[in-house]
Formats: structure tokens, sequence, C-alpha cells
């Protein structure tokens, strides 16, 4: 029966985190946009300290529930897996924890972050992981068919279907979604949940806590019959049928073991029951349980004191467009963001704010410090004021919430005149696209002969007035590149 219940809650989380990074109408969102917010790494980033105590103490009293049942890089996993156990029963079987592999990466993952690495902790977050995966390979697929439902609807004088574009916002990100799949998706067929137990961070640390666990896998030792079956069908291999042990900082608490037990000599029950064989597992090392428990505090603590990274110049691929990127100076961080700073110290890159965007503004840096990180480029779209989807999505809090006033008057950049791009002065005739669509007014078209006031007309930009929207970089019609582009500012001013 828990074993049922624990798979129910699991399918159903993991639908409706797949769909937040799948809708784009920001409906999933408005019920769904919390499950983004528990996940382990953004609650740390964002210093939600109510949400990180109540997995700590999920994790201490019921063990790793959080990786079976919360976690959607696990769930993708347990699915893989279980076609997996189609093709041969019984697969299993114990093997010793690779501690020295999994401490080893997760001491990485630490100093990644420490050190403002975001590129190498991206990598190896789960969370981000997944969020990486749904939108870059589920992601296309989803709108695919949507496109395919709304040609029917019109066909058929119906509108509750609308077209979407179907373009790869950044080639690197699209690679590393790829790759990170496969090898998670042949890790998971042959062997379960090997990734989780010797390279997830996460895993390793919420393991580390799960020792102490007040309930657990007990086998009772007068029911046993020595047949190993339970140890054959566990994916996490943490399961030593010859000694009777249940390795905790393994054990993702999924109950395959206790519905396979034809004996009911293994239960999930309170840990100091004593129908058991002597406690080699509580012989491990008390000293080596105080040290576990130990980095993981110092895991949480270090999070929270990250390093930024310095100033970077825009390395993203050009657009799919006529279009191209401009070379920027400074990289553009969305609105609320506070500063590329703060963005480089809380950012996941799980890739949410760039599947919410409705403008196709935001997509993955390609600069090996900020990899896959968000930001902003003009080719498709530009950020309108009336929008803050972003910011509504971000589970770190490397967004923070802003309203539509806000928005407005919060500068992200500046926009900077090209004299040699403008159409004005290459062709000789009228333009002024840029004024006529700043929405903070910040560009006037003046005569670019003082002395001529019939000269046709160039535009001057008010910095002051400025937000760095992109409005005039997105719709000016010079090509291949804009006359006017957006360079971004390291902090965030209101204007």
């Amino acid at each position: 029966m828990l074993r049922k219940i624990r798979i129910g809650l699991a399918a159903a989380v993991w639908v409706a985190i797949t769909l937040l990074f799948l809708d784009f109408t920001g409906i999933a969102h408005a019920w769904f946009g919390w499950l983004a917010k528990i996940q382990f790494l953004p609650a740390v980033l964002a210093l939600h300290a109510g949400i990180v105590v109540a997995l700590v103490a999920l994790t201490l009293l019921f063990g790793r529930v959080y990786c079976s049942v919360i976690c959607p890089l696990g769930i993708m996993q347990d699915g893989i897996a279980w076609f997996g156990k189609k093709s041969r029963r019984n697969r299993y079987g114990y093997s010793p924890a690779k501690n020295w592999l999994r401490y080893g990466v997760f001491v990485l993952f630490i100093v990644a972050l420490v050190a403002g690495i975001g590129s190498v902790a991206a990598l190896l977050a789960p969370y981000s992981s997944y969020g990486r995966i749904a939108q870059n390979l589920l992601g296309p697929v989803w709108a695919w068919g949507n496109n395919i439902l709304a040609y029917l609807a019109e066909r058929a004088g119906s509108y509750a279907f609308y077209e979407v574009d179907v373009w790869v916002r950044a080639w690197t990100t699209f690679a590393v979604a790829a790759v990170t799949f496969v090898i998670l998706a042949v890790l998971a067929y042959r062997n379960g949940r090997t990734y989780c137990n010797t390279i997830c961070p996460v895993g390793t640390l919420l393991g580390a806590l799960s020792r102490f666990s007040l309930f657990r896998p007990v086998i009772d030792t007068t029911k046993c019959n020595g047949c190993g079956l339970c140890a054959r069908n566990c994916k996490s291999a943490c399961i030593d049928s010859k000694n009777h042990t249940v390795d905790m900082s393994r054990c993702v608490v999924c109950m395959d073991c206790v519905e396979k037990c034809h004996k009911n000599a293994i239960s999930y029950t309170w840990r100091r029951r004593r129908a058991v064989a002597p406690s080699s597992e509580n012989t491990a090392g008390a000293d080596g349980g105080r040290r576990r428990f130990l980095g993981a505090t110092v895991a949480v603590a270090s999070a929270s004191a990250l390093h930024a990274a310095d100033k970077t110049v825009d390395g993203g691929l050009a657009a799919i467009t006529e279009k191209q990127k401009p070379e920027r100076r400074t990289r553009i961080a969305p609105p609320g963001a506070v500063s590329l700073r703060h963005m480089a110290q809380h950012c996941t890159a799980c890739q949410l704010c760039v599947a919410a965007c409705p403008n196709g503004v935001l997509r993955p840096s390609g600069d090996m410090m900020t990899l896959m990180q968000p930001e902003a480029s003009y080719e498709r779209g530009y950020c309108r004021p009336e929008c803050t989807r972003c910011s509504e999505v971000c589970p770190a809090g490397a967004i923070h919430p802003i309203d539509i006033a806000d928005k407005s008057s919060i500068q992200i950049g500046h926009a900077v005149w090209v004299k040699t791009n403008c159409v004005p002065l290459t062709d000789g005739v009228e333009c002024g696209n840029c004024a006529r669509h700043c929405p903070a007014g910040a560009i006037q078209m003046v005569p670019s002969d003082q002395s001529d006031p019939h000269s046709v007309k160039i535009p001057v930009v008010n910095h002051e007035r400025c937000i760095g929207c992109g409005a005039c970089e997105n719709l000016c019609p010079a090509r291949p590149f804009s006359a006017i582009y957006v360079e971004g500012h390291e902090v965030h001013k209101y204007v």
C-alpha cells in the first residue's frame, strides 16, 4: 500500500513539474508553481529557511522521501528503471557504497558554488538538470503538438489553440540536456538509481541526513529466509541481504523491497524496533556519520554565501533569425535579477524562466562562467513593460518578484546608437522606428545636420529614461545588425 501511495504522489508531482516547463500560457504556474519552490537547491539559494528546515525534517523522519516523491529527476529515473525491470526481472544486487566518488563530487559541487562557477554547479544540480531536459527535449514536442491542434482547430472554425514558435534557444544548452538525458537513461535502465547515489550532490547531502531517520526499512531476521529477493529488486543497491542491513544513506524509500518480500520479513517502521540482526549499519561509524552531518550543515551555509562571477561578455549563439545579436560588453539580466552578481549567486540554470518567457527574450548563456543561466537578447522580441512572468516563476530567488510598476522603472541596460548602421544615414530615408516604439519615451528623432532642420532625422537616446527593454533593438529595420542595441548593466537601478 505504501508503495502505491508513493508512486501515485510521485507521478502527480512529476506531471505537474513537467507542465511548468512546457506550458506557455501561465496556467500551470498558477496551480503548481509552488512545486518548483520546494526543490532543495532552489530553496537553499533563495534562503527559504522554512522550506529547507521542512525538507531536512522530512528526511530525518522518513528518509530520502524527497528523492522518490519530490525530485523530478529522481522520479524520471524511476520511470526508466521500471522499463528496465520489465526486460529482466530481479536484475539488481547489493554493492558497497562508492563514498569516495559521492563525497568527491559533493565537495566539487560546494567548491563550484562558493567560487561562483555556476556552470559546474548547474550541471550537477538535479532539479536544474531535469528542467533543461524538459524545456529543451520535451518543450519542442509539446509546442509541435499544440501547433497541430491549432491548425486543426482553425480548420474547424475554432480558436481554442494558437500557434507558437518552435525554436532552439541555445544549441549548447540543448546538447547538454540531450547528453544528460542519455547518460541518465542508460544508468537508470541498467542499474536504477546509480546517478542519485554516486553523483547527485543533493542525494549525497540527504543521504547523510537519512542515516539518522526515525522510520526506515527494517529486516526481521525471525521471518527472513535469506532468499535475497529484496536485494535483487532494490534499485539503490543498498540492501545487504546476507547481513540483513539496509544502507539508509542510499535508500530512497521506494518501498519496492517491502512489496517484493513474500515472507513479510521487511517492513517500513520505527528504527528502534528490535526484531533485526545485529546492527552492522550502526557500527559503520558513528564518527563518520557525524562528519557527514557536519558536511551537510556546511553545504547549506555555504550555498547562501556564494561569490559572484566577474563581468562577462555575451557568448550566446546567434538566434535563428535574419537579425544578428550584437556584441555586448555586459550581458543583460532580466528585471528583478538586481545585478549580475546576484544572478550568478542564486541562479541554478533550471530554465524555468526561459520556458516561461512569452516574448522569446530570455535564453541560456553560452559563456562558460554563466553557462545556461538566463540572459536577455532581442532578436525575436523585446521585454514588454507589462510582463513580469520570469520574476513570478523563479524558484531560487535569482529573479525577485516585481510588479508592473517596478518593471516599467527598472533599468537593466541602456540603448546605444550605432551611426554606421542607421537606415536614415545609410539609405537616406526617414525611419524613426526606435522612437515610435520606445515605451519609456527615451528616444527622440533630431535632424542629422543641426544647420539644416530638413535633413534626415536620427535617434538620440536619453540614458536617464531608458530602461533597456530592447524594443528599439528588436524593431530596428537595419540588417544584419541593428542600428541601436542595448548594453547591459552590472547593477540594475530605478529610473
